[in-house]
This record gives structure tokens, sequence and C-alpha cells, in this order.
């Protein structure tokens, strides 16, 4: 399946994070997002309730960073892909990417990030 969406740059303040400063303070947490399904029978009705509506998939995904506090980003991307398997049913796979650009870590670095990939 090539068929496609993407979300990019979707973030939100959590509380994610080993240390306690982190789960007391929050920082902001970036989530990318691609959507795999078949977007033929949207394309050629041209109808919303034939595709991944990503208006809601983002709104799910702010709910996620949002949510119950979790220690690894590699726990926050799982959440999101279990999320969207369970309300998106047209997702047959998905990639997500967790940024976590404030993270406590002693050198100098632009971005911390974990991608997981999972299929229905």
């Amino acid at each position: 399946m090539s068929d496609r969406i993407s979300l990019t740059g979707i973030s939100a303040l959590g509380f994610h994070g080993v240390f306690p400063n982190e789960r007391r303070d929050g920082q902001i947490f970036i989530v990318d997002l691609e959507l795999y399904a078949d977007l033929a029978p949207a394309g050629e009705s041209d109808d919303l309730t034939k595709t991944v509506n990503y208006a809601t998939v983002a709104a799910v995904i702010v709910e996620e960073i949002a949510g119950e506090p979790l220690f690894l980003i590699e726990a926050l991307a799982d959440r999101i892909s279990r999320r969207i398997f369970l309300d998106f049913s047209l997702v047959t796979s998905l990639s997500v990417t967790v940024h976590k650009p404030s993270a406590p870590v002693d050198v100098k670095f632009s971005d911390i990030s974990v991608r997981i990939e999972r299929q229905r």
C-alpha cells in the first residue's frame, strides 16, 4: 500500500520522563505520524467518510501526549500507535516519531526522537 497521510510537528505539553522534574514540570513533545490506508475510495468519491480524518487524528495525538505520564518516549509512541489502530479502522500500517527536544541530556543536541513502525 503506497497511499499515505502525513502529519508533521503535532506538539503538546506532556509529563513523560524518568526524572521527577520532567513528570512535575512537563515539556513539549512533538509527534510526526505517517498513516497508510487505501485512499482510492476517498479520491474517487470526494467523501470524507471514506478516508482518515487528519483533524481527528491530530486531536488524538494531542490527547495521548497530554495523557497519563510514561517514563519512555518509546512507550508514548507505542500508545499513540495503539490508539490510532483502535480509532481508525482504515489504517493498515503507520509510523510514529516522538521528538523530545528538551530531553535532559548533558550534551548539546538539536533533537532526540524515537520512531516506531507498526502494522495492523
